[in-house]
């Protein structure tokens, strides 16, 4: 296979998000290039994710056969260490900028983070699986970073414009993030027990299905939503007199 092709497998289903969120963000655009540099964040949350997760597994080893082992794997070494290196860019640096100036553009940050986290990522998986992982993780693992950025910005934009609990929701951000992400690795990673890969997906779906929630509400709040204004008594008294000085009087 190409390897030229199988770059731009790699790199498509990212993109594709990263150009949906941005028309997503419909009242006030954040600038191209602090997404540019979002996303930059976000491969190297990637590495520090990567160090992180050597050093850890000096010390602790997983049995591929351990249900119980595989949930430390799935919600501790990969979950949460993956969701607190990219929480750190998100909410220790993207959430201070000036721009981050409405509700949505907590989603609009953590996906940016969480895209450059799972695009270089995924080159690596298909660089070294081919064709049919670039496939199958185009469906899965790229979209499940995409939605669980979602939830922890969804968080993180209530944090900063509830002007109370901060702490709470940004804690609530990391957690809902690694909970999902947890529970979609852990039915994966049990595949070896008949039919629980099925909830993994199941899980994908309940993170779409509040993730397209989340977003909606985020952009319904924004305080850049232009509304047409509603005409005032001295208007209307005078449009009325305007129509009866010009016999156009409504019926």
């Amino acid at each position: 296979m190409n390897a030229f092709f199988l770059l731009a497998l790699a790199l498509a289903p990212g993109i594709a998000i990263v150009i949906y969120i941005y028309f997503s963000d419909k009242h006030e655009p954040e600038p191209v290039g602090l997404l540019m540099i979002s996303f930059a964040y976000g491969i190297l949350s990637l590495f520090l994710a990567i160090g992180i997760s050597m050093v850890i597994n000096v010390f602790i080893t997983i049995h591929e056969d351990s249900i119980e082992e595989q949930a430390i794997h799935a919600f501790v070494i990969v979950a949460l260490v993956e969701e607190l290196c990219k929480f750190i860019f998100v909410r220790g640096i993207l959430y201070r900028n000036k721009n981050f100036n409405e509700p949505f553009d907590g989603i609009v940050y953590a996906v940016m983070v969480g895209m450059g986290f799972a695009t270089v990522e995924n080159i690596f998986y298909v660089m070294t699986g081919g064709e049919v992982t670039a496939i199958l993780r185009m469906f899965t693992a790229v979209p499940a970073h995409a939605l669980f950025a979602v939830l922890m910005g969804y968080f993180l934009g209530k944090a900063k414009f509830t002007h109370r609990k901060v702490v709470y929701y940004s804690i609530i951000a990391l957690l809902v993030a690694t909970l999902f992400h947890g529970v979609y690795d852990y039915f994966l990673f049990i595949s070896f027990v008949p039919g629980m890969w099925i909830l993994a997906f199941i899980s994908l779906i309940l993170a779409f299905i509040l993730s397209k929630k989340a977003m909606q509400l985020h952009q319904d709040a924004s305080p850049f939503i232009v509304t047409k204004a509603e005409p005032s008594d001295g208007d209307l008294e005078q449009e009325n007199t305007d129509d009866k000085s010009t016999g156009t009087g409504k019926v």
